[in-house]
Formats: C-alpha cells, structure tokens, sequence
C-alpha cells in the first residue's frame, strides 16, 4: 500500500506528499493545480514552496489537513513520484487516465521541469 496522500489543506489548497506515519506529517509536499486549458483542463504538479524552491521536498503537519481524498488517482501520484525522483513510470493503459479519453485530451502536467536552469 502506497503512503502516498492526496489532501486538501486549511488554506483550500490541494496538495500530495508522503507520509511520515511517525511525525504525522506529509513530506515531500507537492502543489496540485487545476489548469483550465483549451480543451478542458490539466494538472499542474509543483513545489509547494514554488518559485522559492526548486524541488519537491518540505513538511506540513496533518494537523492542517482538512480533507483525505480517498483514491489517488494513478496519473496523478504517477506524476508526484516523477516529479520528485526524476524516474518515468509509465501508465499507457486508456482507462489509467481519470480526466479524459484515451486521445488524451486532459493531461497530468509536471511545470518543475519547465523552470529548471
């Protein structure tokens, strides 16, 4: 079982991260961003202390977790794990994508990799 959680905070913003059963904290903190695009939407995957740093990485304590979404969605945490370690996983199953058909018309976004020097 992945200790990968997907939450929304106190602040209203989405967030993924692991957890750290012990410290009760999220580590590794990644800002999810709804993108409206042209053909619907896109999710942007960004360091939460983005334009500042230029790395996933930093801790929120769950205290300031107000919601828990149940399923993370595959492409999504797909997307996080990449983002943060620099290894691809590929999900080329149709029904592996949550937000639109197998044309790919809505896409799971990683922008770190567009402001790297």
């Amino acid at each position: 079982m992945s200790n990968t959680k997907f939450v929304k905070l106190v602040t209203g913003e989405m967030v993924m991260g692991t957890y750290n059963e012990q410290n009760d904290t999220l580590e590794d903190v990644a800002l999810i961003q709804v993108v409206p695009s042209s053909s619907g939407i896109q999710i942007a995957i960004v360091p939460y202390g983005f334009p500042f740093e230029e790395k996933i990485k930093g801790k929120i304590g769950m205290d300031k977790v107000i919601y828990e979404f149940e399923d993370v969605p595959s492409d999504i945490e797909n997307k996080y794990i990449q983002a943060k370690s620099n290894i691809t996983i590929s999900s080329n199953m149709p029904e592996s994508n949550p937000f639109g058909d197998a044309s790919g018309g809505d896409k799971v976004v990683d922008l770190e990799n567009l402001f790297k020097k």
